[in-house]
This record gives C-alpha cells, sequence and structure tokens, in this order.
C-alpha cells in the first residue's frame, strides 16, 4: 500500500514540468504582446507628436501671415491717412493763401485809415511836445508795422504779377501752337494734293510707256513673222515667241544646232533693227525662258530638268550676245518642268512642252 501511494505520488510530479512549460509559454506570448503594443504605442506617439509639431508650425505660419496681414493693412490705412492730411494740407494752404489776400487788403485799408489819423493826429498835438512825442513814438511803430505789411504786401503782389506773368506766358504758347498746326495742317493738305498730283502723273507716264513698249512689241512681232521660216516648230502664243526645242537642240543636249543658230541670228537682226527705233528711256528686255518635258533627265551635263532649262536659255542668250544683241538686254530663266503648256502624258503634251519662250518686256 505505501509503495502504491509513493509510485502515485511519483506519477504526479512527473506531470508538473510540462504544465509550467505551457505556462511559461504563454507567459512569453503575452510578455511578446506587451512588448508589440508598447512599442505600437511608441511610434504612435512619435506620429501623433510630429503631426502636433506639424500643426503647431502651421498654427505659427498662419499667425506670421496674420500679423503681415494686419501690417500690410496697418500700412493702407497710414497711406490713407497721409492722403487725407494731405489733401487737408492742400485745403489749409488754400485757405491761408485766402486769407493772406484778405489781410494784404485789410492792411491795405488800415494803412489808409492810419495815414488819416496821423495827419488828424499831427494837427491836434502840434502845440504839445510831450504828445508830440507820444504820437511820435506811436507813428514809429505804426511806421515798423506799416513796413511789415507793406513787405508782406509786396510779396503777395509779386507772386500774383509771377502767376499773372505765367498765365500770360501759356496764352502766348497756345496761341503759336494754334498757329503752328494750322500751318501743318494747310502743309499737310497742300501735300497730299502735290502726292496724289504725281501719282497721278506717275500712273499716265507709265501707263504711256507700256503702252509705248506694247506697240514696239507688236512691231517686233510682225518682222519676226515676215524674217523667221514659216514652220510649225515656230508659233506666236499670245505675247511670246515659242520654238520648239527640237529645232534649237539635240534631246538632252544645250548645245545650238545649226538649223537653230540660222533662225535665231534672224531673230537678232531683227531685234538689232528694232532696237535702233525704241526710244532709250524705254527700259525694255528680251526674255529668254527654257521648258522642258516632265521626263526626268539625268546624265554627264545635267542632274535634271532645272538644269537642262536654264543650260537652254542660256545658251541662246550666248548666241544673241555674239550675234551683236547688247547683253544688258538680254535675260536667261530656267522653268524646268513646272510651267506646262500640256498637262497630259502623252508624246504630242510632251514635246509643245519642251520650247523657248522668248517675250519682249520691261525691266
Amino acid at each position: 500500500m505505501f509503495v502504491r501511494r509513493r509510485h502515485s505520488s511519483s506519477s504526479g510530479d512527473a506531470g508538473w514540468p510540462g504544465f509550467v512549460d505551457a505556462l511559461s509559454s504563454l507567459l512569453l506570448v503575452i510578455i511578446f504582446l506587451l512588448s508589440m503594443f508598447v512599442l505600437a504605442q511608441f511610434f504612435l506617439g512619435k506620429a501623433l507628436s510630429g503631426r502636433d509639431e506639424a500643426l503647431a508650425e502651421l498654427r505659427t505660419q498662419v499667425s506670421e501671415l496674420g500679423g503681415l496681414l494686419r501690417l500690410e493693412r496697418q500700412s493702407n490705412q497710414d497711406l490713407r491717412s497721409q492722403v487725407g492730411q494731405l489733401s487737408a494740407s492742400l485745403q489749409s494752404a488754400t485757405a491761408i493763401n485766402d486769407t493772406l489776400k484778405n489781410q494784404v487788403a485789410l492792411l491795405t485799408e488800415t494803412v489808409r485809415d492810419r495815414e488819416t489819423s496821423l495827419a488828424d493826429i499831427s494837427q491836434k498835438y502840434a502845440a504839445s511836445s510831450e504828445a508830440l512825442k507820444d504820437v511820435q513814438a506811436r507813428y514809429g511803430l505804426a511806421e515798423t508795422a506799416l513796413n511789415n505789411e507793406r513787405a508782406l504786401s509786396a510779396r503777395a503782389r509779386d507772386e500774383v504779377n509771377k502767376l499773372q506773368q505765367d498765365i500770360t506766358t501759356l496764352k502766348e504758347q497756345l496761341a503759336r501752337l494754334e498757329v503752328a498746326l494750322d500751318a501743318s495742317d494747310k502743309r499737310d493738305k497742300e501735300q497730299q494734293a502735290v502726292i496724289v498730283n504725281l501719282g497721278q502723273r506717275l500712273n499716265r507716264a507709265l501707263a504711256a510707256k507700256v503702252e509705248e513698249l506694247a506697240s514696239y512689241r507688236s512691231e517686233f512681232f510682225g518682222k519676226l513673222r515676215e524674217v523667221l521660216s514659216n514652220r510649225p516648230e515656230i508659233r506666236i502664243e499670245g505675247d511670246r515667241f515659242v520654238f520648239a526645242s527640237e529645232l534649237l537642240f539635240a534631246s538632252g543636249s544645250a548645245t545650238l544646232g545649226a538649223e537653230g543658230r540660222a533662225e535665231l541670228r534672224k531673230l537678232a537682226e531683227t531685234l538689232l533693227t528694232l532696237s535702233r527705233d525704241i526710244p532709250p528711256d524705254v527700259k525694255w528686255i528680251l526674255r529668254v525662258d527654257g521648258h522642258t518635258d516632265a521626263v526626268p533627265i539625268s546624265n554627264a551635263n545635267f542632274r535634271n530638268n532645272w538644269e537642262l532649262s536654264a543650260g537652254r536659255a542660256i545658251a541662246v542668250v550666248e548666241f544673241l550676245i555674239i550675234a551683236g544683241v547688247p547683253a544688258n538686254r538680254l535675260a536667261a530663266a530656267g522653268f524646268g518642268q513646272h510651267q506646262p503648256l500640256d498637262n497630259r502624258t502623252t508624246a504630242e503634251a510632251y514635246a509643245r512642252n519642251r520650247r523657248i519662250e522668248m517675250r519682249l518686256t520691261d525691266r
């Protein structure tokens, strides 16, 4: 029996350490949770403290801005007060000026009255020396006051005279300005009339020169029709003589052929004959324009149609200079394929667009 109890006691002691371990683990968990709670409280307090500091700083800035606003309002009130004081000072000065004028008038009347009184006193107290001394003393005082009043009156009169002189000067300047403005308006009207007249005369002169050049152009075209060969490659379109490129140049070339040189020589002779009849003051030139078709070109001599059209126009101009036409009466221009007479893409349209145009025009 004893042995059995001891065995039971031993069994109870063997179960105790497990219970202690569970309590220890639970205690550690509770301590960990308390630690986390303390840390959370600490960081939350820091965050709240930072927010409170930011709010305090914002309140400080708002307070400073309110103080600045109050200072600005105070400055504004001070400025308004100063403006009011200046207005009051101006009104006061005006009132003082009016008062001084009134005082000058009163003093003038007082001087007159005192002069009359002094004359009466001199007659009444001529026999009494002491009365005379008294009168003389009074007279001296009155004279001093009178001199002071006269000085004030003189200064006031000087200021009035100065103002009157300034007003007179301003009136004279205004009168001179009105006279000058009237004279300027008159000159402007006269000049405008002269400008209109000159413009009309210039337009008439230009129209006359254009008509004169047009008459010489008609004569030039008429003579060219007579001397140039009756060929389909040469045609007239409007105010231009048109030479087909095939008559003057080989394909892709800017070198004049023999047939083209013969036709251009006739043109040069006709132009020289006509130029002798054209007056020197008519500024005329013969403009030579080169045109190509829309087919691209690229060879050893020309990179594109621009260069080919310009080279052909220059070749014609150089030949006319050799034939005797003055260089200052000639001009060359290349248009490439960009001014076609026929927008179609047929061989006939291309042949028509390859051309040399000549136009007698003014500079």
